[in-house]
C-alpha cells in the first residue's frame, strides 16, 4: 500500500476557484503519493483568474486547468477515487453522484474568495489558499498505510475543522 497513488477529487459548486486551488496544491505537494482532480456540481466553465494567479505566485502550476462537471468522475472509465473532499458548503449539501469504490468523503468548507469586492480579491484568494494549503499539508502527512479505513476517514474529516 506504500506505493499506491491515491486519487483525490476536490468538489465545489462552480469548480472555478477553491477546488481548482486545492487540485493545484495537492498535485504540487503530494506528487508521487496523490493525484488530485477537481470538479463542480454546476461548473461555471471558466477558471477564476485569481485562482490561477495565486497558484502561479506559489509556483504551483496546473496543466490545462478547466472548470468541469463532477459527472466526468462518475463515469465507468473515470479514475477510481480514494477520497472525495468538498471545499464549499453548497457542494457539501448537494446529492453527489455515486462514486465507484466507495471513497472516503470529507467536507473542508472554505469561504468563497470570488465573492469579495474586487479590491479585496488578492487578499481573499491568498487567505483561502493558505487554509487549503494547511489542510492539504496535514492530509499528505497522514500515514495512509498504517491507518484502518475508519480511522483514516475520521482523520480526513477532522482536517476540515482546521482553519489555517
Amino acid at each position: 500500500m506504500n506505493d499506491k497513488i491515491f486519487n483525490v477529487l476536490f468538489l465545489c459548486t462552480g469548480n472555478s476557484a477553491r477546488s481548482i486551488m486545492a487540485e493545484g496544491i495537492l498535485n504540487s505537494i503530494g506528487s508521487g503519493r496523490f493525484q488530485a482532480f477537481s470538479a463542480g456540481s454546476m461548473p461555471t466553465g471558466l477558471v477564476n483568474p485569481y485562482a490561477i494567479k495565486q497558484l502561479k505566485k506559489e509556483s504551483m502550476l496546473l496543466e490545462n486547468p478547466r472548470s468541469k462537471s463532477w459527472e466526468e468522475f462518475a463515469k465507468v472509465d473515470a479514475p477510481k477515487l480514494d477520497f472525495v473532499i468538498t471545499v464549499c458548503d453548497n457542494a457539501a449539501g448537494e446529492v453527489c453522484p455515486i462514486w465507484a469504490g466507495q471513497p472516503i468523503t470529507a467536507h473542508w468548507g472554505v469561504f468563497d474568495p470570488a465573492v469579495v469586492e474586487e479590491d479585496q480579491k488578492n487578499i481573499a484568494f491568498a487567505q483561502a489558499f493558505a487554509i487549503l494549503h494547511r489542510r492539504i499539508s496535514l492530509f499528505t502527512s497522514l500515514n495512509t498505510s498504517s491507518l484502518n479505513q475508519l480511522t483514516l476517514e475520521e482523520s480526513v474529516r477532522e482536517i476540515g475543522f482546521i482553519s489555517s
